[in-house]
């Protein structure tokens, strides 16, 4: 039995992504206590890679969809293998262009320019 009964979502990208942003805080930090700018700067150039290296290993599957995974994939190792067509619902998927079609998302195709069908005669209307 495990330790804990919850997906609590940590992952290789959760990790990487909180040990450098802990980093930039880090330097954020000492950036207000001395004052400078540069400092602050560098602090925020940080925090920000920290977003792009999680979003990355997240796209790559080392991260998780969004939701509930099945237990065996609970562990922080586990890679994601549904990653690369992205997950529905997921923010990160969509910016990087994988959107997750449904069932009902997939209409007839419409091509610009061709007149619509004309509408089908019932019995009453011919009267």
């Amino acid at each position: 039995m495990s330790a804990h009964q919850y997906d609590e979502g940590h992952t290789v990208a959760g990790w990487t992504g909180f040990a450098v942003a802990t980093v930039g805080t880090v330097v954020l930090g000492l950036g207000v206590c001395t004052a400078s700018a540069a400092i602050l700067a560098g602090g925020v150039g940080i925090v920000v890679v920290s977003v792009l290296v999680t979003w990355a290993l997240h796209l790559t599957g080392w991260g998780k969809p969004p939701g509930r995974r099945p237990q065996e994939q609970w562990g922080w190792r586990a890679r994601d293998l549904t990653a690369r067509e992205g997950h529905p619902g997921c923010v990160g998927c969509r910016l990087a262009g994988r959107r997750v079609r449904t069932a009902e998302s997939y209409g007839d195709p419409v091509v610009a320019g061709s007149p619509e069908p004309a509408p089908a005669l019932s019995a009453e209307d011919s009267r």
